[in-house]
């Protein structure tokens, strides 16, 4: 089984009230933070690129990337 490294926004300071990613060569992981223990969802690179991409140039508040996970594996 691999080794995930999970990551949350720096947006969600100490809440553990957010989405937490783990991102591979080739798929993005994403779980709740309140059930770390339970399945996750798991999204190709691209289409979590997509994502990421439309929400930060649709949302005025959200234009500033800095202190998001990235893609950096």
């Amino acid at each position: 089984m691999q080794n995930l490294q999970w990551r949350k926004s720096t947006y969600s300071g100490d809440s553990s009230n957010c989405l937490e990613i783990a991102a591979t060569s080739s798929v993005i992981h994403v779980r709740d933070s309140k059930t770390t223990g339970t399945p996750h969802i798991v999204f190709p690179s691209s289409a979590w690129l997509t994502f990421i991409s439309h929400t930060a140039s649709s949302s005025p508040s959200r234009q500033n990337t800095e202190g998001q996970p990235s893609l950096d594996t």
